[in-house]
């Protein structure tokens, strides 16, 4: 397994490694904006079921496709419906994803059987290099083991993929930290899928209209996105995930924590928290004023809490407005879709 560092991106002999391995079928581990991907050629069903091996994922939950340049867009969608237009020149690169139709240059495999696909663009420098680089179109899905946080650090990934896929790229801490907001714009109402940094409150700006949010609608058949269907983010421990006034929150996890072993517990929580909570192992998410610093903090925290083996997780809800409908999505996965109310 080959590594580099995001600085080597530019260079000859690296694009020459990410295009033979993509080329030949291969997986390569990368950085975005939102979080590391795993990538291999979308035009390739073996390759891309490398990737599910890899990072034990069901065959049903699709697979988000990203490209260099919107220019390459039609070759992988069959049409630009009107709505998709101003929200691709606003976010386009950047951390949204859009559903369109699919043409047969994406493999069923990539789309988990479904007539349509994810395409993003992403802006981070380092993940359009490695797409150019590789010359066919990347399907990408958190570099993390399926069910488990996601990856915001090159740490994370080496952990769970050394020796599982054939090139990574060490572009250190990401920026967002939040996988990409999802929208379905093959509908006549555009429908959002998964939130992310591009919030429902901003696509309608953009759009003028209503959207129809179903982030939270129960999937028993195909998802038409990732995240939409099975068990994500969730740490080893077991997470309590807290709603109620910020005195009642924390009046609750110091009464919980007195039956448990000191060095069993951890608190995950905004600032404002931690400093009237006395526990051993404390991960502080920033300021609740900061939702985009939370936001980095995350998946950070989870792992961390894996990496002490932490058995019981206590996290505050956090206000669902904005960015805070994001965060509070994959808090409720990591906690199994459980909410105490106190």
């Amino acid at each position: 397994m080959k590594i580099y560092l995001d600085k080597d991106i530019n260079k000859p002999k690296v694009k020459e490694d990410i295009h033979k391995i993509v080329s030949s079928g291969g997986l390569v581990v990368f950085p975005t904006e939102t979080v590391y991907g795993i990538g291999a050629d979308a035009t390739n069903p073996n390759a891309v079921k490398k990737i599910f091996v890899a990072k034990g994922r069901p065959s049903d939950n699709p697979l988000i496709v990203h490209l260099a340049d919107q220019k390459d867009l039609l070759t992988v969608v069959k049409e630009i419906p009107k709505h998709a237009y101003p929200l691709m020149e606003k976010y386009w690169p950047g951390p949204l994803t859009l559903v369109f139709q699919k043409t047969d240059l994406i493999p069923k495999e990539v789309s988990g059987g479904l007539d349509t696909v994810g395409i993003r663009i992403p802006s981070n420098l380092v993940a359009q290099e490695v797409i150019r680089s590789a010359g066919v179109p990347i399907c990408a899905p958190s570099a993390n083991v399926s069910g488990k946080p996601s990856s915001t650090l090159f740490e994370h990934v080496k952990s769970d993929f050394d020796g599982k896929v054939d090139l990574m790229i060490d572009g250190g801490k990401v920026t967002i930290g939040l996988e990409s907001t999802v929208l379905d714009v093959t509908t006549p109402i555009p429908v959002l899928l998964r939130p992310g940094a591009i919030t429902k409150e901003m696509i309608e700006n953009t759009l003028g209209v209503g959207i129809i949010d179903a982030t939270e609608t129960k999937i028993n058949d195909i998802p038409r996105s990732p995240g939409m269907k099975y068990a994500h983010y969730a740490p080893t421990g077991n997470v309590s995930l807290i709603e109620g006034r910020k005195e009642d929150v924390i009046s609750y996890i110091i009464e919980n924590m007195k039956s448990k072993d000191i060095k069993e517990v951890g608190v995950i929580a905004p600032s404002e928290y931690l400093t009237d909570i006395d526990c051993m192992y404390k991960v502080d998410l920033g300021p609740i004023e900061d939702l985009n610093e939370v936001a980095t903090n995350i998946f950070l925290a989870l792992r961390q809490m894996d990496t002490l083996n932490i058995k019981y997780i206590y996290i505050p809800a956090l206000p669902k407005e904005g960015l805070g409908q994001a965060i509070m999505n994959r808090l409720l996965k990591a906690a199994g879709n459980q909410v105490i109310h106190v």
